[in-house]
């Protein structure tokens, strides 16, 4: 009989290997080459990034690491890194590895390391809550890419996502308690989501639908009132329509508004990051606070929070 042995890969986007203009042009490049992220005409798209988007979006950029950058280096990296660590405290017996779609450790590298272990049975459990093409899709396509080298493949579980779990929403409400009785209730609790192109939820990507259920199940297990509760889109690249409402928009008018007292959640990112502690912890509250509010709070991610540790458990251990 056939002696079966367990293995996880879990997988994050990715990060540059260093808060410099050189490793966050390598990265970008990586990132930004992937149809899934951009889909248009290589023809079009190829001179545009290479001689416009890398030589001045990545010292910008580099400078923005450079001010979230911890003693254990990227955030992304460190936070998906303390996961793995806590993760392999519960289930000891079982080879976890961490992989990144762009940048180290790379995907291909977490597969090799499990594969010489002489794992039969995978699960792969990307770390976006709610399915996108262009992130959870990519990483079924770096997954198939990478096993092209094996002549014998393991059995996979793939999770395509966890938008409404209940021990995800348990642990977001959790958060969001804290913050509320650390911070006093706000007048409105913003729940800030990666944007996507409209016209990729047009040609099928159920990414909003798969926000809506977060927001949903969440407002539920709060018990407040939808209208203090909203649902906006941030991080938007290039010309053409992205989800809405933007982030950054409704920060602006919401103090005119009368609303002075926002708290902001990003619950589409399992560990905070780049777009999470510059851009809403930071140029955001600055939006809002310009604006004329007068108390920002942003709650972080859920990161190696206990609760975000359960939940992680009980998606890679579920029995099919």
């Amino acid at each position: 009989m056939k002696h079966e042995k367990q293995g996880i890969l879990l997988v994050n986007l990715g990060t540059p290997d260093a808060p410099t203009a050189s490793a966050v042009r390598r990265y970008l490049k990586q990132f930004l080459s992937d149809r899934r992220v951009v889909d248009v005409s290589r023809l079009l798209w190829w001179p545009l990034l290479r001689g416009v988007v890398l030589p001045l979006r990545s010292p910008r950029v580099a400078k923005l690491y450079q001010s979230i950058w911890m003693p254990e280096g990227s955030p992304l990296l460190a936070f998906s890194q303390r996961q793995q660590r806590a993760l392999a405290v519960h289930l000891p017996d079982v080879p976890i590895e961490l992989g990144m779609s762009y940048g180290s450790p790379s995907l291909a590298s977490a597969l090799d390391r499990l594969m010489i272990r002489g794992v039969t049975q995978l699960t792969v459990l990307p770390l976006y809550p709610q399915y996108s093409c262009s992130t959870t899709a990519a990483v079924w396509d770096g997954l198939a890419q990478a096993l092209t080298r094996y002549r014998s493949l393991p059995q996979i579980r793939f999770i395509r996502d966890y938008a409404d779990h209940p021990a995800y929403i348990s642990a977001l409400r959790c958060s969001i308690e804290r913050s509320f009785a650390q911070n006093g209730r706000p007048d409105k609790l913003i729940i800030s989501f990666h944007g996507i192109p409209e016209r990729y939820a047009q040609e099928g990507d159920d990414y909003p639908k798969r926000c809506a259920a977060t927001v949903e199940a969440l407002v539920n297990a709060l018990a407040l009132p939808h209208e203090q509760v909203k649902m906006t889109f941030q991080s938007r690249f290039g010309r053409e329509p992205w989800l809405t409402p933007y982030t950054d928009e409704t920060l602006k008018n919401l103090p005119s508004q009368g609303v002075k007292h926002v708290q902001v959640i990003c619950p589409g990112f399992a560990a905070d990051c780049l777009e999470t502690l510059e851009e809403i912890k930071e140029q955001n509250r600055e939006i809002f606070l310009d604006a004329g509010g007068s108390q920002f709070v942003y709650i972080p991610a859920l990161n190696d929070d206990p609760g975000h540790i359960d939940l992680l458990q009980q998606l890679v251990t579920r029995p099919d």
